[in-house]
């Protein structure tokens, strides 16, 4: 009887947001049989750091060829320069990997993919280094993904609250920081942001171009329209710092292109995933508080414009690390390995 492989798979950035995240989903979702290296681009001394996975120790091994050499897929979720080195060297020996800091998003050559949306973007079983979009393109896309077929978007605008550990661990820290020096009557301390985060809302944590609109905002709109494959895709969207730490709130208003009554367009989320719609009238549960930790994409109050009848308000929320991240790429991760050639 022949037995099914044991894939070998590689984390590098053991320590980060994204990588503790990685981690984290690997060790709750269905992945197969597999086994796990880790790597971190401070480790210096082999044996000089340590991480668990499954309730065992494991080795935290310094980043080097040994991380691609054998390995079915890596999760590049370290800093930008070691995911730039790693995933050159993956596409030159033709190794699998997952980039998850953005690094390669705008090669028009790496397939930027969101699990369930543009899947077919690529050869799943042939491609090499695959970016994760950013967790807006993520969310968003979903939802265009889901409302286009049924009543197509004619113009879509999207304001977009962001946590703070959309700055990784720095901004979490910062906002912590300013939250109990502000509690204890002393002066908070700035150096991620320019501004005060915590108690306080920011239009912009960026260079504003000639336009008034930041790089951050520019790149998810060029993400979107690329997964949905329509340069041309109506969006405009705005990003806005909260003082959260993490899930991104999106409220997004939508202009259909055909008559969709309350009933039908909420039915659009009803039982499917990755969406959970919530019982917005009772409850305000699509919050920061209920979805952090979450792998859904929480859709709460919907509002239909009286004077517009193809006008719809939409509030969506979902956690940056999980959904917005991690899941989506073991989800890409699982059709990778799945679709390989033998």
């Amino acid at each position: 009887m022949a037995t099914k492989k044991k894939f070998k798979l590689g984390l590098i950035g053991t320590d980060s947001l994204r990588g503790r995240e990685i981690k984290n989903t690997l060790g709750q979702k269905k992945m197969g049989a597999f086994d796990l290296e880790f790597y971190d681009p401070e480790v210096e001394e082999e044996y000089g750091k340590l991480t668990d996975f499954k309730k065992e120790a494991k080795v935290i091994h310094a980043v080097g060829d040994s991380c691609l050499e054998g390995t079915d897929l890596v999760f590049l979720a370290s800093d930008v320069e070691t995911n730039r080195t790693i995933g050159l060297r993956a596409l030159e020996k033709g190794c699998r990997a997952i980039d998850l800091e953005g690094v390669f998003n705008d090669r028009e050559d790496i397939p930027l993919l969101v699990a369930g949306v543009n899947d077919e973007d690529c050869d799943l079983g042939r491609c090499r280094l695959v970016g994760n979009p950013h967790p807006v393109t993520i969310i968003l896309s979903h939802l265009f993904h889901k409302v286009l077929p049924a009543f197509g978007i004619a113009r879509a605008a999207a304001c977009v609250l962001q946590p703070a550990s959309a700055l990784d661990n720095p901004g979490i820290q910062e906002l912590a920081a300013q939250s109990v020096s502000l509690l204890n009557g002393a002066t908070p301390k700035k150096k991620v942001v320019k501004e005060q985060m915590a108690f306080n809302i920011l239009s912009h944590t960026e260079t504003l171009g000639a336009d008034g609109f930041c790089p951050s905002e520019q790149k998810i709109v060029a993400e979107v329209r690329r997964v949905l494959k329509n340069p041309d895709f109506p969006l405009s969207l705005t990003l806005i710092q909260a003082p959260v730490f993490h899930t991104y709130g999106v409220m997004v208003h939508l202009e259909l292109e055909r008559d969709a009554g309350m009933a039908a367009f909420e039915k659009v989320f009803r039982e499917a995933p990755p969406f959970k719609l919530t019982d917005f009238r009772e409850s305000c549960s699509a919050s920061s508080i209920t979805v952090s930790g979450k792998d859904e994409i929480y859709v709460g109050r919907i509002k239909k414009e009286e004077h517009h009848p193809r006008t719809f308000w939409v509030w969506l929320i979902a956690d940056n690390a999980t959904r917005g991240s991690a899941v989506n790429a073991v989800e890409i991760a699982k059709k990778i390995l799945k679709a390989r050639p033998a």
